[in-house]
């Protein structure tokens, strides 16, 4: 147990499972690629070079490229909007880098002073390959060392994905440091590893194989690195041509062994460990939870569970987006930033609203409270196989007749 009991190891028993089961998945997915080799060898190891970035990785219109050291770690991390403004710290997720923040940095930099980092082991930061540098307490170390490093005593976080989980643990375990935080597409840290099955390129079965040593990083390297194609399928159907030329850009970041073993290391550390809440306390720091309603990894169903861990939560379900909702509407995702970061405008002169505006906008409040309630009675019904037949099945909105 570290950081002040905040942090706890799973029991031994949980510990020799998650070996078994990488054990497990590892050899089904070894005889799945061992037959894969056998039909094609040629295309299962073709790796095409590549040794010049691609220019919006190291285009400064965007946002002023930098570099820090933190105790003999240089990290990367792009900047932009003005000094003097609250700072919001963006942390991506796997594989990923910064580059997966390009539509919310010149959105957010109108308001705010905005850094997107490159994780340890990611983008242009440095790449330790021994796993012991990827435990969770020197991660959040690093990442409480580095906002300092920039002289705030306070940001907002946004993190997607594995950055959304150090995001939460940055929290629970540094809340003075953290104003607010918004999740995409990452529940609570004690939900995380409960990812679907559903035969996805990062499925459970996927988590599972990738704390095996030095096979999931060949793994990751076959077919030209044909896993940033399956992960990255918005922006390979996608109409904008240069949203296509990212993948191109996220094969150059990961288009050597090195690459993959320090994003990695991350899925070899961090499943033994969760955030202690046998004590009941929540997080209070004010919190938004968004996810796409078609995630093929997260449910709305552990989002919603992970907002029982949160005071004051707010969760946003981005529609007809997966596991990128940040990039495949950015739009509805930068709008529903903003007007989390920013509050609610109060209206001075709400004495002034006719009563039948007041009543009409009360009458919608309570029938979207319904509708959640409607939801929730749901997830309990199909959590408990309907034990709990205490509930109603659906609570009637104003007006409904039985």
């Amino acid at each position: 147990m570290v950081g002040d009991g905040k942090i706890v190891r799973v029991s031994t028993r949980e510990t020799i499972e998650l070996y078994i089961l990488a054990f497990a998945y590892g050899l089904c997915l070894v005889v799945r690629r061992f037959l894969k080799w056998i039909w094609d060898p040629k295309k299962f190891f073709m790796l095409r070079q590549r040794d010049q970035p691609p220019p919006c990785l190291v285009d400064n219109s965007l946002a002023m490229h930098s570099y820090v050291k933190i105790k003999g770690v240089k990290f990367h991390y792009v900047e932009a909007g003005d000094k003097n403004k609250p700072l919001v710290l963006l942390l991506h997720g796997f594989p990923d880098c910064w580059l997966s923040w390009r539509k919310q940095i010149p959105c957010l930099a109108e308001h705010y002073r905005v850094v997107a980092i490159d994780l340890k082991g990611f983008g242009d930061s440095d790449k330790p390959l021994n796993k012991r540098s990827y435990k969770l307490e020197i991660l959040i170390n690093e990442l409480k060392q580095f906002i300092l490093t920039l002289g705030v005593k306070t940001c907002s976080i946004i993190g997607h994905d594995l950055g959304g989980l150090l995001g939460w643990y940055m929290v629970a375990l540094n809340k003075d440091l953290v104003y607010k935080f918004i999740a995409i597409s990452s529940p609570h840290p004690n939900i995380y590893w409960n990812r679907v099955s559903k035969n996805s390129i990062l499925d459970k079965k996927w988590l599972h194989f990738s704390r095996l040593p030095f096979l999931p990083e060949i793994d990751a390297l076959k077919e030209d690195l044909s896993i940033i194609n399956e992960v990255f399928r918005h922006l390979q159907i996608s109409q904008d041509d240069k949203e296509k030329s990212y993948v191109e850009a996220y094969k150059y970041v990961f288009s050597r062994k090195e690459d993959w073993t320090g994003p990695i290391n991350y899925y070899r550390n961090l499943p033994f460990t969760r955030l202690n809440t046998d004590s009941g306390e929540q997080i209070d720091n004010k919190t938004l939870l968004l996810v796409g309603n078609m995630d093929p990894f997260v449910t709305i169903e552990s989002i919603i569970q992970s907002a029982e861990y949160v005071e004051v939560s707010r969760v946003k379900v981005i529609p007809q987006t997966q596991h990128f909702p940040h990039q495949e509407k950015s739009d509805a995702v930068n709008k529903a930033i903003i007007k989390f970061l920013k509050g609610t405008t109060y209206n001075l002169a709400l004495s002034k609203t006719p009563v039948k505006s007041l009543v009409s906008s009360w009458l919608g409040s309570l029938s979207n409270t319904v509708k959640y309630g409607n939801q929730m009675i749901d997830v309990v019904h199909k959590r408990t196989n309907d034990i709990v037949n205490v509930l109603p099945n659906k609570a009637l909105y104003l007006g409904q007749t039985s």
